[in-house]
């Protein structure tokens, strides 16, 4: 397989390209390198890809730059590049999140279409991170890929048009898309916003945890080793029709109260907590079905919470995610 991997240095997208190289597969990997965290962290990402002759990195930005020759000859395209979190979308913020969500997915979509009609390319499967946040504060759990989404800040609203476009470029040019709506995922290389790096930060070093509101908030973590394997099987499973959404969730949830004590356990002391007022466009709760992802992917989460937030502490401990 020849793979395009666009965000090819951040978190779930390095951990894919490793993965796909693992496997014998070439890589083309395309990353803009903008400025939500910074670039060193992005870069440490990528040691292992760059010292492997199968890959090849393309320093472009999705919004303004040509991709159309690096398409050509590509088997899968795997979009994970985005503008992420929830904070920094609202107000003067959204531009960004709409140029980087929305306006990046339609140009990679076009560009793909154009390779496909030239027939330089037959591009087998169009694979995109979607995320759970467009279902909102949902009336019931777990979410399934029928529900009505309700997006309850700017960037989940930007996922969601994002997802539109891949299922219209199906629907009317034959884009072979499909949508993975991630639960929040975590692991080794989890960016420095995410609140379990956070954790774990704070819980070595003793400086006070953030905790946004009372601890009662409930996500459906998936360790990002079970995201890569969900990527996989949605770019190969045979005789799927373009345009499906899937459910990509760690197939239990927790409490932040409680992900706090079992960070507290596994460390072996108390974290401090620094509490404040709950944000802005955060939703109480998460927890999705995996059943379609079950029974068309042949996929399911295998590592449970306990254990990946393990696999990332010694990530951390090890002086890599510091």
């Amino acid at each position: 397989m020849r793979a395009f991997v666009s965000g090819a240095a951040g978190f779930i997208g390095s951990s894919l390209v490793d993965h796909l190289l693992d496997l014998g597969h070439e890589v083309v990997g395309v990353d803009a390198f903008t400025a939500y965290y910074e670039r060193a962290r992005k870069e440490a990402n990528l040691t292992r890809a760059r010292a492997h002759d199968s890959f090849t990195l393309h320093e472009r930005d999705l919004r303004t730059d040509a991709v159309d020759d690096i398409l050509e000859g590509v088997d899968v395209v795997f979009h994970q590049a985005g503008q992420p979190g929830v904070r920094l979308s609202w107000s003067d913020g959204f531009a960004e999140y709409d140029s980087c969500n929305v306006l990046a997915t339609q140009r990679l979509l076009e560009a793909t279409r154009r390779v496909d009609d030239r027939g330089d390319s037959a591009i087998r499967r169009f694979v995109f991170a979607s995320s759970s946040s467009l279902y909102g504060n949902a009336p019931s759990y777990p979410t399934t890929e029928t529900d009505l989404p309700k997006p309850h800040s700017p960037y989940a609203v930007t996922k969601l048009a994002a997802e539109h476009l891949c299922g219209l470029y199906a629907s009317n040019w034959g884009i072979p898309t499909v949508a993975l709506r991630y639960f929040t995922v975590y692991g080794p290389r989890q960016r420095p916003d995410m609140a379990i790096q956070r954790l774990l930060h704070a819980a070595l070093t003793g400086t006070p945890f953030p905790r946004f509101g009372d601890g009662s908030q409930i996500r459906d973590f998936t360790f990002v080793g079970d995201v890569v394997r969900a990527n996989l099987a949605a770019a190969t499973v045979p005789a799927l029709e373009p345009g499906q959404v899937f459910n990509i969730a760690g197939g239990g949830s927790i409490a932040m109260a409680a992900l706090i004590d079992l960070v507290a356990e596994l460390v072996g002391h108390v974290v401090p907590i620094d509490p404040l007022e709950e944000r802005a466009g955060d939703v109480q709760r998460t927890g999705g079905s995996i059943e379609r992802a079950a029974q068309a992917l042949g996929w399911r989460p295998e590592v449970s919470i306990r254990a990946g937030v393990a696999a990332q502490l010694d990530w951390v401990r090890a002086g890599e995610g510091r």
